[in-house]
């Protein structure tokens, strides 16, 4: 399943990013971009991802920055400006060169200077806390964009699960799984036979035409399609992470399309099984996108 989704925190000053996208997988995986000196959130990250979801491939980006208005203080070492100072006065008298400015004298290594903060356990708990918690944030919004694609592929998928539930009434109804109809076809085998030859034992082809028949009858694929589909939509209503559920079914309902076109005997019935694996293969196509 697809989705995006982004959320921003500010932590002491700290600007906190996350970006989280999603794309269709059979499994959990998971690529992360965190800046340098951040790779200690690495497992917590993926535990977290994995936690929440069962299929997909994801990617999390981290950004971390100063926040709007808040900056370091400079700090001047106002001794060795005071020398400078003085030296510049001196090469002026002396030698004329132009006097130093202020900005000029500023600029000079070792003048100013920005301070970085200094990084205590505490203080870095304290961010990971807020990091971890604008993850959070950012999921819940990549899960309700997941949410709103799997709301309209469960009724895609219940449209094929009524498609195939159409096909097996169909095949069910088709007149020549009647009383009669299979009686004319194998007397009208056996009539083709005994023609062929005079040799044969009718009784015993009679027999041997009845037992073809039995294996060739299709009422158990019939009730198990029938299960199957009860199975479905009631995955469906359920909701949650049914994808794997629902990925086994499909490989069923392909199982029992397959037998039904191998047992039938009458031509109807094999264009009903062949659209029936039709729809069986959209289904399971359609799957793979599903949680």
């Amino acid at each position: 399943m697809t989705g995006f989704a982004r959320a921003v925190a500010e932590h002491e000053g700290t600007a906190i990013a996350w970006e989280v996208k999603s794309v269709n997988g059979k499994s959990v995986e998971v690529r992360l971009r965190l800046p340098q000196g951040f790779e200690r959130l690495e497992p917590a990250v993926r535990q977290t991802l994995q936690k929440r979801f069962a299929r997909g491939n994801f990617q999390a980006t981290l950004t971390i920055g100063r926040a709007a208005g808040a900056q370091a203080q400079p700090v001047v070492n106002e001794v060795f400006l005071k020398d400078l100072a003085g030296l510049a006065k001196r090469l002026q008298e002396q030698f004329g060169v132009a006097p130093a400015t202020s900005d000029g004298l500023l600029s000079l290594r070792g003048v100013l200077d920005i301070p970085e903060t200094v990084e205590t356990e505490e203080v870095r708990a304290a961010l990971d806390i807020a990091i971890m918690a604008a993850l959070e944030v950012a999921l819940k919004g990549l899960e309700q964009a997941r949410q709103g694609e799997g709301a309209a592929l469960a009724l895609l998928l219940a449209g094929h699960i009524d498609a195939i539930e159409a096909l097996t009434l169909r095949a069910e109804a088709d007149p020549s799984r009647e009383t009669a109809a299979i009686r004319e076809r194998l007397a009208e085998q056996v009539r083709l036979l005994m023609d062929a030859s005079a040799n044969l034992d009718a009784s015993r082809l009679h027999m041997e035409a009845a037992f073809l028949a039995t294996k060739a009858d299709i009422r158990e694929e019939i009730d198990r399609l029938k299960t199957h589909v009860a199975s479905g939509r009631a995955l469906l209503e359920g909701g949650g992470a049914v994808g794997r559920k629902l990925d086994f079914l499909a490989q069923e309902f392909n199982r029992e399309s397959n037998t039904l076109c191998s047992k039938s005997n009458a031509a109807t019935v094999t264009a009903i099984g062949l659209e029936l694996k039709a729809v069986v293969d959209q289904f399971r196509e359609q799957i793979q996108n599903l949680e």
